[in-house]
């Protein structure tokens, strides 16, 4: 059993479970398109997730409490490594618009992640903004860079999955923001600490709504398609619904990151 906790425990901390998601969300992005072959975009966004999760989280410990190296820490470093060269690997054979698109996701990761200007916080630490910066860069890694590798044109249904994927990310960091409310620096003026956890639930119940209604803006409309968000949606729902500060760190690590897995899964069985 303590085995099975600290495999667990090394899959969510080494972000292969967060990588999962993205992974799932471009699989749909080609699914929705019919993009068959670019495995190119694909791979690229689950390793460099790996990276970037990873960079984001350990740099400023190792940076400012000298984090000691346990052996979890020295794998995870290892694994992160060998996700570089993946990265790396898989970034020189996009396309060369889409490896600028890339370059510019990664340069607001560092934004995110580094200080750039002299006593200045990094953007993760800006009042109110970090919520944005992580939803932003979910689209672009799951629809911007699948899209453009691809060379499809611009039309209204790239614009609707934007929008889409923009409101489920952002609905999915509210619910990370309820239960780190207490964890969380005031400063940061996260939605809950400057709304509430209330208010907080209830804006998230109505982008649900919309996240829902796009759906019907689609052409062709598919029902089977449709009936799969709305579940997904009632599920986001009762995560919403029924979190608190009281939960255990697997109640978003784990569980509310799976919903794009369980989403892709849905498709992929019923699609």
């Amino acid at each position: 059993m303590k085995f099975l906790k600290s495999s667990l425990d090394f899959y969510i901390k080494s972000s292969v479970h967060v990588a999962l998601s993205v992974y799932s969300l471009v699989r749909m992005t080609q699914y929705m398109f019919s993009i068959s072959e670019d495995n190119a975009s694909l791979f690229f966004a689950f390793f460099g997730t790996i990276v970037g999760y990873n960079f984001v989280k350990y740099d400023a410990l190792a940076r400012t409490q000298k984090l000691q190296m346990s052996n979890q820490l020295k794998a995870i470093a290892t694994l992160s490594f060998l996700s570089l060269i993946a990265t790396g690997y898989f970034f020189f054979q996009l396309e060369r618009v889409t490896q600028i698109t890339g370059i510019i996701f990664l340069v607001i990761t560092l934004l995110y992640t580094l200080p750039f200007f002299p006593n200045k916080k990094n953007a993760r630490n800006w009042a109110g903004i970090k919520i944005y910066i992580v939803a932003l860069c979910w689209v672009g890694v799951t629809v911007f860079l699948p899209v453009i590798n691809e060379n499809i044109i611009w039309q209204k249904s790239i614009l609707i999955l934007v929008a889409e994927r923009f409101i489920l990310v952002f609905v999915l960091i509210l619910i990370f923001e309820i239960i780190d409310l207490k964890h969380d620096d005031v400063h940061l003026k996260t939605v809950p600490q400057q709304i509430g956890i209330s208010r907080t639930k209830k804006a998230g119940y109505s982008l649900l709504i919309v996240f829902v209604i796009l759906e019907l803006l689609k052409t062709p409309f598919q029902l089977t398609v449709f009936l799969l968000k709305l579940g997904i949606a009632s599920t986001v729902f009762l995560f919403m619904y029924f979190a608190t500060e009281k939960k255990s760190k697997y109640y978003t690590s784990f569980w509310v990151e799976s919903i794009p897995i369980f989403w892709w899964v849905l498709l992929l069985v019923f699609g």
